[in-house]
């Protein structure tokens, strides 16, 4: 049986608001500000600058922040652009022009794939394109001529199913589908069955289609149930895309702003639709998508809420009994004897200080104050020398360099691609955990670490796009989670595979935020978190089964979520404890999102650990297991007990995994 750690170490790479830090502001509601860099440059002076690896070929214009780890970042980076997936659309930059279509989904026992549909051609004489502008769901694309002169611009987002292109000079364009003109500058095609809309004030002929400069032509896609008609009043030429947030009570709400030259429509996700606010109704007809039917609704806002999650650090072992603490203390001096040294790169490193983080939690409420004070020296130790801001100019492992390149910081020693920008949310979100629960305990550490932490943070939830870093580098607001490939190299677009580190890094963003009193972080970094867990669990743990994109599909649990596909598959293993156990690592005190049917969670467990739980993420299906209930939880702290230490994961030990039971 392969253990926990090899499991780890075989994976590969698939890949705040910081407003008073930048000296930008954001609103009661949350909204994402255009902050300055003011409270970061000296941060940044101090830490070195280096060219972490060298980065492919960009369709970028300069002055651009690069736009890693985007649903659009495989069509700006590399060799050739890769396909990408505004949904419901597919979209392609071709050798003289570009193609898009509704993807058509296909649902096998293992996979549903709705890759790549070139249903509608156009052939604008393109020899070249790069991005000029991009924003929270909208990317602006610039082709230009054989001279290098520009031809016109594309704009396609997430949500909405327009392209929308405008000549930068007058032109003809060659389409590649015959139209069926409706009056009114409205036309129509139709593809495989599938039919698409043309709105222009251009002249079509058999020789193409003709505009002036400054002409729009705008393709939509008529939904299931639609009419092009119907559709022609919502119809206009997209701009931009904006995004504002907020935090009240028990929800978290989402609300994205699409800016065009009259109304418009948006396609809302199946979890979007369950907490819809703007619009109230979507009754335009409906998309497929791999992620389920998309409704289209007609206004130029989607607005939709999730349940708010409390930020924490704390399973609360100081309410267990007078037995349940002796136990742990027993289990503490154990744990503390079996640590090894630490590991010196940026991946296991920070879970080695997310796992001495929850040891000094638990001696805290537990009473153990030698094992308290043991725990806290090493944990500020090791995070001091982490946050060394010139730390590598001396060493190569155990600090933070700058790429002044991709805009952003690299732990050295680099793991699993995060030189390449792959999954920094994942490791971060250990780093920021950890410093927050050691200054928590200790104040004083906190001036000793907060710059770099600070750049941390700003690496991957920068509220605004500054010169220094992308702005919300991992997070896609649409979407509703992160993507973790910094250039995404993949003709099935972005890819996410831990959902649960995904959560933990806003987890301990949110912490960080409370602990250096840094409100505004602590609301965005909340709203990341409640967002973060509701896709986590509408998307890779609690999908509704019944759906009828799931028709065929035989597994519980997703492995990987992409653009165009969702796989029942991991990086490192085809083992099924690994597909449930990437989604619940590193099961934090935050991690009780993760509840909620019992007979849900006991049929994804059964499905993980057929032959019992001593297998890879064995300690964490038992945390989970422990969600469906007490009876659960008091059989799962028994077999937590005998569980043999191969099968704790290098983030986690014995005494954290019985007191994260013993507290259900």
């Amino acid at each position: 049986m392969i253990g926990a750690r090899l499991a780890l170490a075989l994976r590969l790479g698939c890949g705040v608001s910081l407003i008073a830090l930048l000296g930008g502001c954001a609103s009661s509601a949350g909204s994402v500000g255009a902050p300055s860099t003011v409270g970061l440059t000296s941060a940044l002076s101090a830490v070195p600058h280096r060219l972490a690896s060298p980065a492919p070929p960009a369709r970028l214009a300069k002055g651009l922040v690069p736009p890693t780890n985007r649903w659009f970042s495989g069509l700006v980076f590399g060799a050739s652009p890769q396909p990408v997936f505004p949904l419901p659309l597919s979209f392609g930059l071709t050798p003289g022009g570009f193609a898009f279509g509704v993807p058509a989904v296909t649902t096998q026992p293992n996979t549903i794939t709705g890759g790549f549909t070139p249903s509608v051609t156009v052939d604008t004489s393109a020899t070249s394109a790069k991005v000029t502008a991009y924003d929270e769901a909208s990317v602006t694309i610039m082709q230009a001529g054989a001279d290098g002169s520009k031809i016109g611009s594309i704009v396609i987002a997430e949500g909405s199913p327009l392209v929308t292109y405008t000549a930068a000079s007058a032109r003809s364009i060659r389409l590649g589908q015959p139209y069926e003109s409706k009056g009114n500058g409205l036309y129509t095609t139709t593809v495989d069955g599938s039919s698409y809309g043309l709105l222009t004030r251009g002249r079509l002929s058999s020789g193409g289609l003709h505009l002036m400069k400054g002409q729009t032509a705008v393709w939509f896609a008529v939904p299931e149930g639609g009419d092009a008609a119907r559709l022609a009043p919502h119809v206009s030429a997209l701009e931009s895309v904006s995004l504002t947030y907020g935090v009240t009570g028990h929800k978290v709400r989402t609300s994205l702003a699409y800016h065009s030259k009259g109304d418009t429509m948006i396609a809302a996700l199946p979890s979007q639709r369950a907490e819809l606010l703007t619009p109230t109704t979507c009754a335009l007809g409906h998309y497929p998508s791999v992620y389920g039917i998309l409704s289209l609704c007609a206004g130029p806002r989607l607005s939709w809420s999730s349940p708010a999650l409390v930020p924490t650090d704390t399973l609360d072992a100081g309410k267990l009994t007078a037995t349940d603490k002796v136990e742990l203390r027993r289990s503490l001096a154990q744990d503390l004897g079996k640590t090894p040294p630490l590991p010196t790169d940026s991946y296991f490193g920070g879970k080695a200080l997310y796992r001495l983080a929850n040891l000094l939690t638990i001696a805290h409420e537990v009473g153990d104050d030698n094992a308290s004070a043991a725990i806290q020296k090493r944990l500020s130790g090791a995070l001091a020398k982490w946050t060394t801001p010139n730390g590598c100019a001396s060493r190569s492992v155990q600090c933070f360099v700058y790429d002044p390149s991709a805009k952003g910081m690299v732990g050295l020693a680099a793991s699993f691609g995060s030189e390449k920008f792959n999954d920094h949310h994942f490791h971060y979100g250990y780093f920021l955990y950890a410093a927050s629960v050691a200054a928590r305990y200790d104040p004083s550490l906190i001036p000793k670490i907060e710059p770099v932490m600070n750049l941390l943070a700003a690496d991957i939830a920068s509220p605004g796009s500054s010169k220094s870093f992308p702005q919300l580098r991992v997070f896609d607001a649409y979407a509703g989670h992160s993507w973790a490939s910094g250039y995404a190299p993949f003709a099935d677009g972005n890819n996410q595979e831990s959902s649960s580190e995904a959560v933990d890094a806003w987890n301990g963003l949110a912490l960080w935020a409370a602990v250096t009193g840094n409100a505004g972080l602590k609301s965005e970094a909340t709203w990341l978190l409640s967002a973060e867990a509701a896709s986590a669990k509408a998307y890779w743990t609690n999908f509704d089964t019944t759906a009828s994109v799931y028709t065929g599909f035989e597994h519980g649990v997703i492995g990987i979520n992409w653009g165009a596909k969702r796989d029942s598959a991991t990086w490192f293993s085809p083992d099924a404890n690994a597909k449930l156990g990437i989604q619940l690592i590193p099961m934090s005190p935050a991690s009780g999102y993760l509840g909620g049917d019992p007979q849900r969670i006991s049929s994804n467990v059964e499905e993980a650990t057929p032959g019992g739980f001593r297998v890879a993420f064995g300690d964490y299906l038992l945390m989970y297991s422990a969600l469906s209930g007490k009876s659960a939880a008091t059989s799962t702290l028994a077999t937590a007990r005998s569980l043999p230490d191969n099968y704790i994961d290098d983030a986690d030990s014995r005494s954290y995994l019985l007191a994260w039971i013993m507290t259900r």
